[in-house]
This record gives structure tokens, C-alpha cells and sequence, in this order.
């Protein structure tokens, strides 16, 4: 008998509940390991941008009587909400950050670094149910070996004093870089054509179908290249298809279905309508793409906005897109012009050249 499933089949992204790339301090007086992290993250940024969650060590019911508060500091914002309403909220709101580092005393991290601080001896030693991936060992002042009750969880780690601010934040940047997204490809290859009147996608622009010729172009950069199409759409392709399953929403919904199949992975996306694209437009935006923004894409002179579709989408932009979505927007250029990415000079305005009508096709000359 066929076991019945609730729920369908979903790949969830990598991280803990705040992050990605999160690593808590633990086993030290929480001022000491508020300390450590400010100047770990003075050492990392501005090359990452760098998060931080504690517990309030103090009281605070001024507010109570509200649900959420939102406040304008000038220099920063401040957002308040109710503990119960907050599980969910956390990755999201962390998202912008390349790495998040978590006070381990009050929360569990899903990489954690060790501080031997014997006033916090006893504290650490119920604590060990917290330790299920220990990345390095720290030693504050006058403490030279771990406790016996740690000896087995450090083995064979690195091991810093805590005055070595630089090789801790090093270590960090590495386990950052380290989990680099992979990159795959997306060509978008789901249109109906209607202006067209046949497949876009079809058209022999180089010797072969545009989209094998997109396909080809991204397989250079990308460990695997899926052509992205409707549901019911039928193609004969070297290459896996992608169906849609954010229907009706056009190149949004391809991107969201690449990201639903692989939401670890960037998504290298080049539409089928712009037979100018070459390798040297997708090597300059593979060699300055930027982790640390929503996407890396070319801007449009003449629009003035940036372009969507022949665009670099890091992971960090599925929550980002199904925000915009949830807003009613389905717009992938709404999405980059209201959010942190990189914008690069194209090499080539011929780039950006559509190929829509039947009248567009007859007057290029590639």
C-alpha cells in the first residue's frame, strides 16, 4: 500500500533558523562574547556584511501594549514584534547579511565556536547539547587547555587566544566562502511567442534552436542548465527541462521554479528573445558577480533600469522575490530596481536587443 504524504516533496535551504552562514560564541559571560563579535565583524566588513542576535539583558515593557513597532533611529531602524509571532520571521529578516553571529549562551547556532572562560565552567558543561558542530576552540585570558568535558568535542580544531581577532575572523570568511552557492543555468524558454506566432526559442539565429545556443553558452559557467518551460510543453533538448510550477506569471514564475527546485543554488537566467547575448556578456557577469547582493545583472542606459533577464540570481533572493509576490508584484525588474544588487556596465548595448515580432526578425542582421 502506498503511504499517503501530506505534504509535497520540497528541498529546504541550508542554515539554521537565523541563517544561512550562522555561528554562535558559547561559554563565555555574554559581555565578553558581545565584545569579540563587534570586532570580528569590524575585521570582515565591509567585504561581508555581518548579523547579530542576542537577548535582551535587561527588561523592556514600554512597548507591550503594541503587536509590532517599527522605529526610524536616522542612522538605523528598529523593528519590535511580539516573541510568539517571531520563529518564522528571522531568516528573513537576516537575509541581507553574508553571515550571522549568535550569542550561544541564549541560542543554538548551527556552527558553534567554543570560548574556555572558567566562570562560565559549570554553565558550559550543561550546555553541551548545543555543541553539534564546533568549528574552532578559543581561549580567553589565563586559560590554556580546554575542559575534560570538551576534549573530545575540540580534537583536532583550530584553537585561538581570544586577543587573535584577525585569525578568528578569517577562519569565519573561510567558512563563509566555502559554502559559495553552486551556479546553475536557466534558460527561460517557456513563452507562448503569441506576438511571434511560433517558437521563439526555435529560431536559428547561430546554427542551432536559441535556446540550445543559450544553453550551450551557460553550460561553460554553470554545473548543470535547465531550460525552463510550461507545464505542458513539449521539447526535444540535450538539455533537462524545468517546468513551471508558479504558473501564469511568465519569466517571474521560471525564475521561482528554479529557486523551488534548488533554493541553495544561484540561478544564472538568460531569456531566448535576445540573440545578441555571447560569452563575453555572461563571462563579465560571471567574473563580477556579488554574493552579497539580491542578484548581479547589466544596466540598461537606455531604460534606466536594470536587466532582469540576463541576470545572476543569488539564493538570497527566492524570499526576496516570493516578498515582491506576496505584495502583488510579479515583475522581476520591480524586484532588482527595489533591492540590493549589482549593477554592471554591459559590454555590448546590442545586448539588450529583442526579438518579439515577426517584424523584429526580419530586420536583424546578426
Amino acid at each position: 500500500m502506498k503511504q499517503h504524504k501530506k505534504h509535497g516533496d520540497i528541498v529546504k535551504p541550508v542554515g539554521g533558523k537565523f541563517h544561512r552562514n550562522e555561528i554562535s560564541f558559547i561559554g563565555a559571560p555574554c559581555g565578553i562574547i558581545q565584545e569579540l563579535s563587534k570586532k570580528i565583524a569590524e575585521q570582515l566588513e565591509p567585504n561581508l556584511k555581518v548579523g547579530y542576535v542576542d537577548a535582551a539583558h535587561g527588561s523592556d515593557e514600554t512597548f507591550e501594549v503594541f503587536s509590532t513597532l517599527y522605529t526610524d533611529m536616522i542612522n538605523h531602524h528598529q523593528l519590535k514584534f511580539k516573541a510568539e509571532d517571531s520563529e518564522n520571521k528571522l531568516r528573513g529578516l537576516l537575509n541581507s547579511n553574508d553571515l550571522v553571529l549568535v550569542n550561544g549562551n541564549h541560542f543554538k547556532a548551527e556552527k558553534q565556536v567554543v570560548i574556555i572562560n572558567k566562570k562560565k565552567e559549570d554553565s558550559l558543561s550543561r550546555k553541551l547539547d548545543k555543541l553539534t558542530n564546533v568549528i574552532a576552540v578559543i581561549f580567553d585570558e589565563g586559560q590554556t587547555q580546554a575542559f575534560t568535558f570538551l576534549k573530545e568535542k575540540v580534537k583536532g580544531i583550530p584553537a585561538f587566544s581570544i586577543q587573535e581577532i584577525e585569525k578568528i575572523a578569517s577562519l569565519l570568511k573561510y567558512e563563509v566562502e566555502t559554502r559559495t552557492p553552486i551556479l546553475k543555468g536557466l534558460v527561460l524558454a517557456g513563452g507562448q511567442s503569441l506576438r511571434m506566432g511560433h517558437d521563439k526559442g526555435a529560431i536559428d539565429y547561430h546554427g542551432k534552436p536559441q535556446r540550445e545556443y543559450m544553453a550551450d553558452l551557460l553550460s561553460e559557467f554553470c554545473e548543470e542548465v535547465f531550460l525552463s518551460v510550461r507545464p505542458n510543453q513539449q521539447l526535444e533538448s540535450n538539455y533537462p527541462v524545468l517546468k513551471d510550477t508558479f504558473l501564469g506569471m511568465g519569466p517571474y514564475g521560471g525564475i521561482l521554479s528554479a529557486f523551488k527546485k534548488d533554493p541553495n543554488a544561484a540561478w544564472f537566467v538568460v531569456a531566448t528573445d535576445i540573440p545578441f547575448v555571447n560569452k563575453t556578456a555572461l563571462q563579465k557577469l560571471f567574473d563580477q558577480r556579488n554574493l552579497s547582493k539580491v542578484a548581479t545583472c547589466f544596466h540598461n542606459e537606455e531604460s534606466g533600469f536594470p536587466e532582469p533577464l540576463i541576470s545572476i540570481w543569488e539564493p538570497r533572493a527566492y524570499p526576496t522575490l516570493l516578498r515582491f509576490l506576496g505584495d502583488g508584484y510579479n515583475c522581476p525588474r520591480k524586484v532588482l530596481i527595489n533591492s540590493d544588487v549589482e549593477e554592471i556596465e554591459v559590454p555590448n548595448k546590442k545586448v539588450f536587443t529583442n526579438v518579439n515580432t515577426p517584424e523584429d526578425l526580419e530586420n536583424l542582421s546578426v
